[in-house]
């Protein structure tokens, strides 16, 4: 049997009934039930909502009769609970409110999303609730789940277990458009949320509610109703909830050996996939930075999709629904702009940035997230920061440094668009590194402003060299950035696709840098400038380590030495 990969559907019941791949995390199932009105935080596509989908599946009395259809060949369905099938669901997905003008519009479609589900449950349960008077639409929320509780308790019916999918979305839309004074009106504490959720906890205490499971991105607002919901369970940052949302490293394998199998691909390709989406989809460390990485499942999905589809890598590996967080970034730090610059700049060059652990733990307001010294934390809830040690974040991958180096360029108005087309051409039709990299020094470096060039390093000149590549020559090859080996970690490789022109193509490239004042100090010419035989060793022990993974590939070696703005040698050994 071939399995589907299924890319975006947030519905459990529909991926088990089109025969999809899923990565089993129903043992959270379990653990989540000694959890008391649980929080969970984490970013956009990361599945969250298909985590929800999982819940209101397992807990719902309606479906109790699919499931050994649903669950039988999962962790859950082995070991089931008391608690399964066992309550009238009550799930809100708050991602469906329409942020208008003005907070009169936000509860506008607030109360017609929520009431439309609260009046709907008489006819989802009729056996239960087709005695209870309809609702009115134009109620406030609170009013109307007050009076489901009231009728649920007085007729000793089965409780309900509340989902809420995004709790924050409606209000995150307010925060990141600056918004200040509509987003205090609706955490106001006579609003329409803060009552709703007032009532939540009420209906919680008196036992008409058996739990609720609330999804989110930042805590911001989570916080600002604490007077009225001070009863969350948060376990964002707690060691055992970890990995429940993205994929292990171990789940990956599973998941890759299935697909393999059932649909007959190539072993030959799977260490080169292995590699691919590892550095472009793993990296994420939400708790413990010495612990196991993630991959992002929603992005890994996206390619493992296409990938199975047409038996090749797609040309662009990153969603195109990952670049919306570039919007998220532009909004974040449009106040100040000289600020944004220096915290841009920071990742771009160094993929690291100090953060306070105190910050990412504790309260914080609205207020401070636009405080750039609060922006490593963050950007860390929205995914694009994640843990490297105690003391520092990172870019996790290099679809994230891409979105970086893409805001760099944005706040420098370098151009990446209009002057390339004729030497990536030529490129292509004769692969020379050195000509290459010429036409990038040419076009790219000379656009950057002197200022620059006091805090640039190796790194900057990778990471801003692979971007510009990667936006012409994606057709025909993927890079790894800082790849580990015995010896130590390359800086920047060309991978030539499998199932292209230059397959079998591997280059390995280290980057070495010297400023323009030791370059003026030491009066270095340029030009006359041997190669350090140190510099050779090292790449030579690189090249060990990748001809032993891959015997049959053709491996190149080069040592480029940038001298601040001044000039460049590639070496090739």
């Amino acid at each position: 049997m071939k399995r589907r990969v299924i890319y975006g559907e947030s519905n459990y019941a529909a991926i088990v009934r089109k025969e999809g791949y899923f990565v089993d995390k129903t043992a959270y199932i379990a653990k989540l039930e000694a959890i008391e009105n649980p929080v969970f935080l984490r970013p956009r596509r990361i599945g969250k909502s298909l985590f929800c989908s999982l819940l209101r599946y397992y807990y719902d009395l309606n479906e109790a009769a699919h499931f050994d259809e649903l669950f039988g060949q999962t962790w859950i369905g082995q070991h089931p609970t008391p608690s399964h099938n066992q309550y009238i669901l009550l799930f809100f997905n708050f991602s469906v409110v329409h942020v208008g003008r003005t907070v009169g519009e936000i509860e506008h479609s607030f109360k017609n999303h929520c009431n439309t589900i609260l009046d709907a449950l008489r006819t989802v349960y009729p056996s239960l609730l087709g005695e209870m008077p309809a609702l009115a639409m134009a109620d406030a929320v609170s009013d109307n789940l007050e009076k489901l509780l009231t009728y649920i308790q007085s007729n000793r019916l089965p409780p309900v277990y509340v989902i809420i999918d995004e709790y924050d979305n409606f209000a995150n839309q307010l925060i990141t458009g600056n918004r200040d004074l509509h987003y205090q009106e609706l955490v106001a504490a006579d609003g329409f949320l803060k009552t709703f959720f007032k009532t939540l906890k009420a209906g919680r205490e008196r036992g008409a509610i058996a739990n609720l499971f609330i999804t989110g991105v930042l805590p911001i607002t989570i916080d600002e109703l604490a007077s009225a919901f001070n009863i969350a369970t948060f376990l964002t940052l707690e060691p055992g909830f970890e990995s429940m949302l993205g994929f292990t490293q171990a789940e990956v394998d599973h998941l890759l050996d299935d697909i393999y199998r059932e649909h007959e691909l190539d072993p030959a390709t799977r260490n080169e996939v292995n590699a691919l989406i590892k550095s472009n989809y793993n990296g994420y460390h939400f708790v413990d930075p010495e612990g196991e990485a993630l991959y992002n499942s929603t992005i890994l999905i996206y390619f493992l999709r296409y990938f199975v589809q047409y038996r090749e890598f797609p040309k662009r590996l990153i969603d195109l629904n990952l670049k919306v967080d570039l919007a998220w970034v532009r909004r974040l730090t449009a106040s100040n702009p000289q600020l944004t610059a220096a915290f841009v700049e920071q990742l771009t060059f160094y993929n690291h940035i100090r953060y306070d652990e105190v910050l990412l733990v504790e309260k914080f307001d609205v207020s401070q997230f636009f405080n750039p010294s609060f922006f490593p934390i963050s950007f860390f809830y929205l995914g694009m920061l994640t843990k490297e040690d105690d003391f520092n974040l990172r870019l996790p991958n290099l679809n994230l440094r891409q979105i970086f180096v893409e805001y760099f360029n944005e706040l420098h108005q370098i151009d990446v668009s209009t002057r390339y087309a004729e030497l990536m051409q030529t490129f292509v039709n004769n692969p020379n590194l050195e000509c290459l990299f010429a036409g990038y020094w040419a076009h790219y470096i000379s656009q950057l402003p002197e200022a620059i060039f006091q805090q640039v390093n190796e790194n900057f000149y990778r990471t801003t060299f692979f971007e510009l590549c990667s936006r012409y020559l994606s057709r025909w090859f993927t890079w790894n950035v800082e790849r580990s080996y015995p010896q130590g970690k390359s800086d920047l490789e060309f991978v030539g696709k499998y199932h292209e022109k230059f397959a079998g193509l591997r280059w390995v490239i280290e980057f070495k840098y010297i400023s323009n004042s030791k370059l003026h100090t030491e009066k270095i010419n340029i030009e006359r400038f041997v190669l350090p035989v140190e510099d050779s060793e090292q790449i030579e022990g690189y090249a060990q380590g990748l001809r032993q993974e891959y015997p049959e590939a053709r491996v190149a070696l080069f040592v480029i030495y940038c001298f601040g703005n001044q000039g460049f040698r590639v070496f090739a050994l």
